[in-house]
Protein backbone atom coordinates (compact mmCIF):
# COMPACT_ATOMS: atom_id res chain seq x y z
CA UNK A 1 0.00 0.00 0.00
CA UNK A 2 1.07 3.60 0.02
CA UNK A 3 1.43 4.43 3.65
CA UNK A 4 4.85 5.88 4.43
CA UNK A 5 6.25 5.62 7.91
CA UNK A 6 9.69 6.38 9.32
CA UNK A 7 11.27 3.15 10.55
CA UNK A 8 12.29 3.17 14.21
CA UNK A 9 15.26 1.25 15.64
CA UNK A 10 13.99 -0.73 18.64
CA UNK A 11 16.14 -1.17 21.76
CA UNK A 12 16.35 -4.97 21.61
CA UNK A 13 20.13 -4.99 21.71
CA UNK A 14 22.48 -2.88 23.80
CA UNK A 15 23.93 -0.01 21.82
CA UNK A 16 26.46 2.55 22.95
CA UNK A 17 25.21 6.10 22.96
CA UNK A 18 27.85 6.95 20.41
CA UNK A 19 26.41 4.41 17.99
CA UNK A 20 24.22 6.93 16.20
CA UNK A 21 22.04 5.32 13.56
CA UNK A 22 19.81 6.97 11.00
CA UNK A 23 16.37 5.36 10.51
CA UNK A 24 15.21 4.99 6.93
CA UNK A 25 11.76 6.07 5.84
CA UNK A 26 9.86 3.10 4.43
CA UNK A 27 7.29 2.30 1.80
CA UNK A 28 5.18 -0.68 2.84
CA UNK A 29 2.94 -3.12 1.04
CA UNK A 30 0.22 -5.13 2.73
CA UNK A 31 -1.81 -4.67 5.88
CA UNK A 32 0.27 -4.03 8.99
CA UNK A 33 -0.57 -2.95 12.53
CA UNK A 34 1.52 -0.39 14.36
CA UNK A 35 2.23 -1.68 17.87
CA UNK A 36 2.64 0.68 20.82
CA UNK A 37 6.45 0.52 20.55
CA UNK A 38 6.39 1.58 16.90
CA UNK A 39 7.03 -1.82 15.33
CA UNK A 40 4.88 -2.98 12.42
CA UNK A 41 3.16 -6.32 12.94
CA UNK A 42 1.57 -8.37 10.16
CA UNK A 43 -0.73 -11.38 10.03
CA UNK A 44 -1.89 -11.34 6.41
CA UNK A 45 0.49 -12.93 3.90
CA UNK A 46 2.70 -11.29 1.28
CA UNK A 47 3.61 -8.16 3.26
CA UNK A 48 6.75 -6.23 2.26
CA UNK A 49 8.73 -3.15 3.36
CA UNK A 50 11.16 -1.08 1.27
CA UNK A 51 13.61 1.79 1.81
CA UNK A 52 16.46 3.56 -0.03
CA UNK A 53 19.88 4.68 1.13
CA UNK A 54 23.31 5.62 -0.14
CA UNK A 55 26.10 3.64 1.47
CA UNK A 56 27.72 0.25 1.85
CA UNK A 57 25.75 -1.23 4.77
CA UNK A 58 22.21 -1.36 6.19
CA UNK A 59 20.67 -2.86 9.31
CA UNK A 60 17.34 -4.71 9.27
CA UNK A 61 15.30 -5.19 12.44
CA UNK A 62 12.78 -8.04 12.65
CA UNK A 63 11.11 -10.38 15.13
CA UNK A 64 9.75 -13.69 13.86
CA UNK A 65 8.74 -16.84 15.74
CA UNK A 66 8.67 -19.39 12.92
CA UNK A 67 7.84 -17.38 9.83
CA UNK A 68 10.21 -17.11 6.89
CA UNK A 69 11.29 -13.68 5.70
CA UNK A 70 13.91 -12.67 3.20
CA UNK A 71 15.89 -9.48 2.63
CA UNK A 72 16.76 -8.21 -0.83
CA UNK A 73 19.18 -5.51 -1.89
CA UNK A 74 18.44 -4.00 -5.30
CA UNK A 75 16.14 -6.92 -6.10
CA UNK A 76 18.67 -9.64 -5.22
CA UNK A 77 18.07 -11.89 -2.21
CA UNK A 78 20.88 -11.47 0.31
CA UNK A 79 19.63 -13.42 3.31
CA UNK A 80 16.68 -15.47 4.52
CA UNK A 81 15.41 -16.23 8.04
CA UNK A 82 13.48 -19.45 8.59
CA UNK A 83 13.90 -19.77 12.34
CA UNK A 84 12.92 -17.78 15.45
CA UNK A 85 14.79 -14.49 15.47
CA UNK A 86 14.60 -11.23 17.39
CA UNK A 87 17.06 -8.47 16.66
CA UNK A 88 18.98 -7.00 13.78
CA UNK A 89 20.66 -8.26 10.64
CA UNK A 90 23.53 -6.26 9.19
CA UNK A 91 24.08 -6.41 5.44
CA UNK A 92 27.41 -4.88 4.55
CA UNK A 93 30.12 -5.06 1.90
CA UNK A 94 27.72 -3.45 -0.55
CA UNK A 95 29.05 -1.52 -3.50
CA UNK A 96 29.18 2.25 -2.85
CA UNK A 97 26.14 4.07 -4.17
CA UNK A 98 22.35 4.13 -3.93
CA UNK A 99 20.51 0.97 -2.88
CA UNK A 100 16.99 -0.32 -2.26
CA UNK A 101 16.53 -2.66 0.71
CA UNK A 102 13.37 -4.77 0.88
CA UNK A 103 12.05 -7.25 3.46
CA UNK A 104 9.44 -9.74 2.24
CA UNK A 105 7.26 -12.12 4.21
CA UNK A 106 7.05 -15.57 2.59
CA UNK A 107 5.06 -17.85 4.89
CA UNK A 108 1.51 -17.83 6.28
CA UNK A 109 0.49 -17.35 9.91
CA UNK A 110 -2.68 -15.59 10.99
CA UNK A 111 -1.78 -14.48 14.57
CA UNK A 112 0.59 -11.70 13.51
CA UNK A 113 3.87 -13.35 14.40
CA UNK A 114 6.15 -11.07 12.39
CA UNK A 115 7.16 -7.64 13.65
CA UNK A 116 9.22 -5.34 11.46
CA UNK A 117 11.48 -3.10 13.54
CA UNK A 118 12.84 -0.95 10.75
CA UNK A 119 15.81 -0.28 8.49
CA UNK A 120 18.65 2.01 9.57
CA UNK A 121 22.22 2.97 8.66
CA UNK A 122 25.25 4.04 10.67
CA UNK A 123 27.08 5.66 7.76
CA UNK A 124 26.06 6.97 4.39
CA UNK A 125 22.91 8.91 3.59
CA UNK A 126 19.23 8.20 3.96
CA UNK A 127 17.27 8.64 0.72
CA UNK A 128 13.54 9.13 0.12
CA UNK A 129 11.70 5.80 0.05
CA UNK A 130 10.75 4.10 -3.21
CA UNK A 131 7.91 6.00 -4.79
CA UNK A 132 4.42 4.61 -4.40
CA UNK A 133 3.67 2.61 -7.52
CA UNK A 134 1.03 3.95 -9.87
CA UNK A 135 -0.65 0.54 -10.15
CA UNK A 136 -2.25 -1.13 -7.11
CA UNK A 137 -3.82 -4.60 -6.91
CA UNK A 138 -5.55 -6.45 -4.08
CA UNK A 139 -5.81 -10.24 -4.16
CA UNK A 140 -8.51 -11.89 -2.03
CA UNK A 141 -8.55 -15.64 -1.69
CA UNK A 142 -7.59 -18.86 0.05
CA UNK A 143 -4.61 -21.24 -0.04
CA UNK A 144 -4.25 -20.83 -3.81
CA UNK A 145 -3.70 -17.10 -3.32
CA UNK A 146 -1.40 -17.70 -0.35
CA UNK A 147 0.88 -20.02 -2.34
CA UNK A 148 0.28 -22.95 0.02
CA UNK A 149 3.13 -25.47 -0.33
CA UNK A 150 3.97 -24.15 -3.80
CA UNK A 151 7.71 -24.85 -3.59
CA UNK A 152 7.31 -28.43 -2.33
CA UNK A 153 8.82 -31.18 -4.50
CA UNK A 154 6.12 -33.60 -3.33
CA UNK A 155 2.37 -33.62 -2.70
CA UNK A 156 2.85 -35.56 0.53
CA UNK A 157 3.17 -32.88 3.23
CA UNK A 158 2.53 -32.57 6.93
CA UNK A 159 1.90 -29.21 8.55
CA UNK A 160 5.57 -28.41 9.03
CA UNK A 161 6.39 -29.14 5.39
CA UNK A 162 3.44 -27.05 4.21
CA UNK A 163 4.68 -24.14 6.28
CA UNK A 164 8.28 -24.49 5.15
CA UNK A 165 7.40 -24.73 1.45
CA UNK A 166 4.86 -21.90 1.24
CA UNK A 167 6.14 -18.81 -0.58
CA UNK A 168 3.47 -16.16 -1.07
CA UNK A 169 5.89 -14.02 -3.04
CA UNK A 170 5.85 -16.76 -5.71
CA UNK A 171 2.07 -17.07 -5.74
CA UNK A 172 0.26 -15.83 -8.85
CA UNK A 173 -0.76 -12.50 -7.30
CA UNK A 174 2.63 -11.12 -6.31
CA UNK A 175 4.10 -12.62 -9.50
CA UNK A 176 1.67 -10.61 -11.60
CA UNK A 177 2.06 -7.45 -9.50
CA UNK A 178 5.83 -7.52 -9.88
CA UNK A 179 5.52 -7.98 -13.64
CA UNK A 180 3.29 -4.91 -13.79
CA UNK A 181 5.37 -2.93 -11.27
CA UNK A 182 2.32 -2.67 -9.02
CA UNK A 183 1.96 -2.38 -5.28
CA UNK A 184 -0.07 -5.28 -3.95
CA UNK A 185 -1.88 -6.70 -0.99
CA UNK A 186 -2.87 -10.31 -0.30
CA UNK A 187 -5.94 -10.85 1.91
CA UNK A 188 -6.13 -14.64 2.00
CA UNK A 189 -6.42 -17.50 4.50
CA UNK A 190 -5.82 -21.14 3.62
CA UNK A 191 -8.93 -23.27 4.03
CA UNK A 192 -11.43 -20.41 4.08
CA UNK A 193 -14.30 -19.89 1.67
CA UNK A 194 -17.17 -17.55 0.92
CA UNK A 195 -19.65 -19.21 3.31
CA UNK A 196 -18.08 -22.59 4.06
CA UNK A 197 -14.51 -23.43 4.93
CA UNK A 198 -12.71 -26.64 3.97
CA UNK A 199 -14.64 -29.70 5.23
CA UNK A 200 -17.00 -27.43 7.15
CA UNK A 201 -14.26 -26.29 9.56
CA UNK A 202 -14.62 -23.16 11.72
CA UNK A 203 -18.38 -22.78 11.13
CA UNK A 204 -19.62 -19.22 11.32
CA UNK A 205 -16.45 -17.68 9.93
CA UNK A 206 -15.45 -17.15 6.31
CA UNK A 207 -13.10 -14.98 4.32
CA UNK A 208 -15.73 -12.22 3.89
CA UNK A 209 -16.43 -12.25 7.64
CA UNK A 210 -12.76 -11.70 8.55
CA UNK A 211 -11.81 -9.53 5.56
CA UNK A 212 -11.78 -6.25 7.51
CA UNK A 213 -9.52 -7.50 10.31
CA UNK A 214 -6.17 -5.82 10.82
CA UNK A 215 -4.67 -9.17 11.89
CA UNK A 216 -6.68 -12.14 10.58
CA UNK A 217 -6.38 -14.09 13.84
CA UNK A 218 -7.59 -11.14 15.95
CA UNK A 219 -11.08 -9.57 16.03
CA UNK A 220 -10.09 -5.90 15.70
CA UNK A 221 -10.79 -4.20 12.38
CA UNK A 222 -8.12 -2.37 10.43
CA UNK A 223 -7.94 1.38 10.91
CA UNK A 224 -8.97 3.65 8.04
CA UNK A 225 -6.11 4.09 5.60
CA UNK A 226 -5.15 5.33 2.16
CA UNK A 227 -5.04 2.02 0.25
CA UNK A 228 -6.97 2.48 -3.01
CA UNK A 229 -6.44 -0.39 -5.46
CA UNK A 230 -7.56 0.02 -9.06
CA UNK A 231 -8.01 -3.76 -9.31
CA UNK A 232 -9.38 -6.35 -6.89
CA UNK A 233 -8.90 -10.01 -7.85
CA UNK A 234 -11.01 -12.57 -5.97
CA UNK A 235 -10.34 -16.31 -6.16
CA UNK A 236 -12.71 -17.99 -3.68
CA UNK A 237 -14.91 -21.06 -3.83
CA UNK A 238 -12.49 -23.96 -3.84
CA UNK A 239 -12.99 -24.66 -0.13
CA UNK A 240 -16.76 -24.17 -0.21
CA UNK A 241 -17.25 -27.03 -2.67
CA UNK A 242 -14.20 -29.28 -2.28
CA UNK A 243 -15.92 -31.64 0.20
CA UNK A 244 -19.57 -32.80 0.48
CA UNK A 245 -21.89 -31.08 2.92
CA UNK A 246 -22.03 -33.09 6.16
CA UNK A 247 -25.02 -33.72 8.44
CA UNK A 248 -25.37 -30.93 10.93
CA UNK A 249 -23.97 -28.18 8.70
CA UNK A 250 -25.97 -25.06 7.93
CA UNK A 251 -27.03 -26.25 4.48
CA UNK A 252 -29.31 -29.17 3.80
CA UNK A 253 -27.56 -30.13 0.60
CA UNK A 254 -25.26 -28.93 -2.19
CA UNK A 255 -28.02 -26.89 -3.85
CA UNK A 256 -28.68 -24.98 -0.64
CA UNK A 257 -24.96 -24.37 -0.17
CA UNK A 258 -24.61 -23.01 -3.69
CA UNK A 259 -27.58 -20.68 -3.26
CA UNK A 260 -26.13 -19.32 -0.01
CA UNK A 261 -22.70 -19.01 -1.65
CA UNK A 262 -24.05 -16.92 -4.52
CA UNK A 263 -26.00 -14.64 -2.19
CA UNK A 264 -23.03 -14.04 0.12
CA UNK A 265 -20.58 -13.53 -2.73
CA UNK A 266 -22.83 -10.89 -4.33
CA UNK A 267 -23.13 -9.10 -0.98
CA UNK A 268 -19.35 -9.29 -0.46
CA UNK A 269 -18.69 -7.60 -3.81
CA UNK A 270 -21.25 -4.92 -2.97
CA UNK A 271 -19.48 -4.27 0.34
CA UNK A 272 -16.09 -4.09 -1.36
CA UNK A 273 -17.47 -1.58 -3.85
CA UNK A 274 -18.60 0.64 -0.99
CA UNK A 275 -15.08 0.48 0.46
CA UNK A 276 -13.30 0.83 -2.89
CA UNK A 277 -15.63 2.50 -5.41
CA UNK A 278 -12.74 3.13 -7.82
CA UNK A 279 -11.81 -0.56 -8.13
CA UNK A 280 -12.51 -2.94 -10.99
CA UNK A 281 -13.01 -6.64 -10.24
CA UNK A 282 -11.77 -9.93 -11.66
CA UNK A 283 -13.49 -13.06 -10.32
CA UNK A 284 -11.55 -16.32 -10.75
CA UNK A 285 -13.13 -19.76 -10.57
CA UNK A 286 -12.67 -23.40 -11.49
CA UNK A 287 -15.13 -25.53 -13.45
CA UNK A 288 -16.84 -27.07 -10.40
CA UNK A 289 -18.30 -23.70 -9.41
CA UNK A 290 -17.89 -21.61 -12.56
CA UNK A 291 -21.63 -21.66 -13.35
CA UNK A 292 -22.40 -20.26 -9.90
CA UNK A 293 -19.65 -17.67 -10.28
CA UNK A 294 -21.10 -16.61 -13.61
CA UNK A 295 -24.41 -15.89 -11.87
CA UNK A 296 -22.54 -13.84 -9.27
CA UNK A 297 -20.80 -11.89 -12.04
CA UNK A 298 -24.06 -11.23 -13.88
CA UNK A 299 -25.79 -10.07 -10.70
CA UNK A 300 -22.87 -7.85 -9.66
CA UNK A 301 -22.30 -6.22 -13.04
CA UNK A 302 -19.12 -4.65 -14.43
CA UNK A 303 -16.81 -7.49 -13.39
CA UNK A 304 -14.50 -9.70 -15.40
CA UNK A 305 -14.95 -13.48 -15.09
CA UNK A 306 -11.85 -15.65 -15.46
CA UNK A 307 -12.01 -19.43 -15.77
CA UNK A 308 -9.15 -21.24 -14.03
CA UNK A 309 -8.02 -24.14 -16.24
CA UNK A 310 -6.83 -27.53 -15.03
CA UNK A 311 -3.50 -27.41 -13.19
CA UNK A 312 -0.84 -30.01 -12.41
CA UNK A 313 -1.36 -29.46 -8.65
CA UNK A 314 1.95 -30.97 -7.55
CA UNK A 315 2.36 -28.64 -4.56
CA UNK A 316 1.63 -29.80 -1.03
CA UNK A 317 -1.60 -31.77 -0.65
CA UNK A 318 -2.65 -31.26 -4.27
CA UNK A 319 -2.14 -27.52 -4.39
CA UNK A 320 -0.83 -25.37 -7.27
CA UNK A 321 2.87 -25.74 -8.05
CA UNK A 322 5.23 -22.94 -9.02
CA UNK A 323 4.47 -23.81 -12.65
CA UNK A 324 0.74 -23.53 -11.93
CA UNK A 325 1.20 -20.13 -10.29
CA UNK A 326 3.13 -18.85 -13.29
CA UNK A 327 0.32 -20.07 -15.54
CA UNK A 328 -2.29 -18.34 -13.37
CA UNK A 329 -0.26 -15.13 -13.51
CA UNK A 330 -0.12 -15.47 -17.31
CA UNK A 331 -3.87 -15.87 -17.83
CA UNK A 332 -4.66 -13.21 -15.26
CA UNK A 333 -2.29 -10.80 -16.98
CA UNK A 334 -4.02 -11.45 -20.29
CA UNK A 335 -7.43 -10.91 -18.69
CA UNK A 336 -6.32 -7.70 -16.97
CA UNK A 337 -4.91 -6.33 -20.22
CA UNK A 338 -8.39 -6.43 -21.74
CA UNK A 339 -9.89 -4.13 -19.09
CA UNK A 340 -10.04 -0.68 -20.64
CA UNK A 341 -8.75 2.37 -18.76
CA UNK A 342 -7.89 0.22 -15.74
CA UNK A 343 -4.87 2.16 -14.54
CA UNK A 344 -6.06 5.65 -15.45
CA UNK A 345 -6.39 7.34 -12.08
CA UNK A 346 -5.39 10.80 -10.94
CA UNK A 347 -6.08 10.03 -7.30
CA UNK A 348 -3.27 10.98 -4.91
CA UNK A 349 -2.67 8.59 -2.01
CA UNK A 350 -1.80 10.09 1.37
CA UNK A 351 0.31 8.64 4.20
CA UNK A 352 -1.53 7.13 7.15
CA UNK A 353 -0.20 9.88 9.44
CA UNK A 354 0.09 13.52 8.49
CA UNK A 355 3.87 13.58 8.94
CA UNK A 356 4.41 10.06 7.54
CA UNK A 357 6.08 8.81 10.69
CA UNK A 358 5.72 6.05 13.23
CA UNK A 359 4.76 6.93 16.76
Amino acid sequence: MTRIWAAVAMALVTMACADARVPLTIHDGGRSVRDSDGALRSGWPGVYYEARFNGTAVRVGVETRRETVRVLIDGVEKTRLARPFSGYLILDDLAPGDHVVRLERLTESQPGEIRFLGFDIAEGRALPPPAARAKRIEFIGDSHSVGYGNTSPTRDCDGDRVHATTDTQQAFGPLLAKRLDADYRVIAWSGFGVVRNYAGNVPGESLPSIYARAIPGEPASAAPEGWKPQLIVIYLGTNDFSTPVKPGEAWADDAALRAAWRTRYIAFIADLRKRQPQARFVLMGADNFLADLRQVAEASGNVTLLRVPAMEMTGCNWHPSLKDHRMLADILQESVSSISNLWNSSEVLLPLDGDGSIG
